[in-house]
């Protein structure tokens, strides 16, 4: 019953069509199973009127057979099968998206756990292995029915043969009830594996230039090869439990037949059942040895829909996280104040970050966070949008506290470049459509002057156009920045971070980005947090962040006489030039 559950969400996908489709189709299923139950019979029937020479009700019984056999098996269970087919591949589908759209949704802590591999796996494989399983299961079910309603008739007939089969049959529930877990346990182990696979795999390919250059391919050869040395053992254990479990379930399926053929023949012989029922259990008894055999593939069919539904269903249902919550209010004519009220944070098992930490930035000047590595700069950004909350405290936008805003409001407000922006695997111009779908190459082009990209798109043979790669693989460091910056612009949001922008850049890429810097100061709120202390030489205020907290602000040239972490700071990066 507990597995059962892992349904409920499945069921809530179901359109009024999909229902309706189900319903005809277990209805059409449930009818055949009730209509195969008199095929036994009447092949009995046949016989037993040919061996008295009655051949005109012997042909009736055939014909009945046989009309039986083309309506329900040959017509009315191909419809059936292709009914579920179709709910069935609507419902992958709608899991699969679904999947897709809550895996947005997941809070950043769940992209820390979990690796990508894991998450792609859930919204692809796993939603997949539901295709085929909801016709397997009415099937089984329809049969189940059918073949309990034979064993009424049976014992109507021969209480011995009835005892006998439900013996046997019992036995196989046994069997089944124990080799059940350990199928369903040694597939999510597989499964497991298989989501570290991709997970190296994605990364392999992502990262394929450093991979080369660092010179670790065999070390990352060596790693995959004991990842899938490590599928290929569980899944041979599978495949052993699995043989253990056949073997078993053939020898109970051989030893039924065997059984009951024998027992038959003895009643036969002192005129205990008719030669109709006899024949008739010729029929039958194959209904119980093919259920054995359908229970058998249902079980394998089972455990993986199951294990596969359980690990979508934590996406779905967020049973290991929940959503990402915002509030309702937006922001109108926003003008770009922030204040960080006596905010504490600590990433979750780990010491706090900020403590007490108060900041108030106004819009229209050129504002600088720095210091020490692992102070809490760039948790600022995180907390700022919300990709994490804080522990206590309040930040707030023009008094509003964002923790109240709705997601659009605050997303289309804040941007955020960061030290390796993300550039889609598309073209130079569908790189803004995303954003905006409206755009025109006009306004394209407007943002990319503004931040001196646009004479480098105009020089390649395909302009903009051109297919970036992925992560933007084609285009410098620098040039990745300023068509972020572009991209960025044209969202048009009020408040523009600047997450080391331009620590990983040569001084031609970073005057670049920093003339686009300053064209944005005029009309946005501009927060950088930089390592690189030239790049801020010139802001109006420079915040000095130690151990969680502001200890001082002022402009470059004061800092420098007044504050040792700044004038440290400047000194390294002076001997490092």
């Amino acid at each position: 019953m507990k597995d059962l559950k892992q349904i409920k969400p499945l069921i809530k996908l179901m359109s009024k069509k999909d229902i309706k489709n189900l319903i005809i189709a277990s209805i059409i299923l449930f009818l055949s199973g009730i209509a195969e139950i008199f095929t036994g019979f009447l092949n009995g029937l046949a016989v037993e009127k040919i061996t008295k020479g009655e051949i005109k009700e012997a042909l009736l019984a055939l014909l009945i057979y046989f009309t039986i056999e083309i309506t329900f098996d040959g017509i009315l269970k191909t419809i059936a099968s292709s009914m579920l087919r179709k709910v069935e591949s609507s419902l992958t589908r709608k899991l699969g998206f679904k999947a897709y759209k809550k895996a947005l949704n997941l809070p950043a802590l769940a992209y820390e756990e979990k690796s990508s591999g894991e998450i792609i796996n859930r919204i692809t494989n796993d939603a997949d292995t539901l295709s085929f399983s909801f016709e397997k299961l009415l099937k089984m079910v329809s049969s189940l029915i059918a073949t309990l309603i034979i064993i009424i008739y049976i014992y109507i007939n021969s209480y011995v043969i009835g005892t006998e089969i439900v013996i046997f049959v019992g036995l196989l529930f046994i069997v089944i009830k124990k080799y059940n877990p350990k199928l369903k346990d040694i597939h999510s182990q597989r499964k497991s594996y298989q989501d570290k696979f991709t997970s190296l795999v994605t990364e392999s390919i992502r990262g394929i230039r450093e991979i080369k250059t660092l010179g670790i391919k065999n070390n990352l050869i060596k790693e995959t090869l004991n990842i899938i040395k490590q599928i290929f053992n569980k899944s041979k254990n599978e495949i052993d439990i699995q043989k253990e479990f056949d073997i078993i379930t053939k020898f109970i399926k051989s030893i039924l037949e065997v059984g009951v053929f024998i027992s038959c023949i003895f009643l036969l012989y002192y005129n205990k059942i008719t030669l109709t029922f006899f024949i008739a259990m010729t029929y039958y008894i194959y209904r119980y040895t093919w259920l054995i055999d359908d229970v058998n593939d249902l079980t394998k069919v089972y455990q993986k829909t199951i294990v596969s539904l359980k690990r979508v269903n934590e996406i779905l249902i967020n049973t290991l996280y929940e959503d990402e919550k915002f509030g309702v209010k937006s922001l109108k004519n926003i003008k770009g104040i922030i204040k960080f009220d006596n905010v504490n944070f600590a990433y979750p098992n780990e010491e706090k970050v900020l403590d007490n930490f108060s900041l108030t930035i106004l819009p229209n000047k050129k504002i600088a966070i720095v210091g020490k590595s692992g102070q809490g700069k760039s948790t600022i950004f995180n907390l700022l949008t919300r990709i994490f909350d804080v522990s206590d405290g309040s930040i707030t936008i023009d008094g509003v506290d964002i923790r109240k805003l709705s997601e659009k409001s605050l997303r289309n407000n804040i941007s955020i470049i960061r030290q390796e922006p993300f550039i889609f695997n598309r073209t130079i111009k569908d790189n803004f459509k995303i954003v905006n779908k409206n755009i025109t190459l006009k306004e394209i082009r407007k943002y990319c002057e503004e931040a001196y990209i646009d004479d480098y798109i105009m020089s390649l043979p395909k302009k903009y156009n051109t297919i970036l790669g992925e992560g933007g693989v084609n285009l410098s460091g620098g040039q990745k920045q300023r068509l972020s910056i572009a991209r960025t612009l044209s969202k048009k949001s009020k408040i523009i971070l600047f997450d080391e922008a331009t620590s990983a850049l040569d001084n031609e890429s970073q005057e670049y980005v920093k003339k686009a810097i300053d064209n944005l100061v005029k009309n946005h709120t501009v927060i950088i947090v930089a390592h690189r202390l030239s790049t801020i030489k010139d802001a109006d205020v420079i915040h000095i962040i130690d151990k969680g907290k502001i200890v001082t602000s002022s402009t470059h040239s004061k800092l420098l006489k007044t504050n040792e972490i700044y004038k440290n700071l400047y000194k390294k990066e002076s001997l490092n030039s």
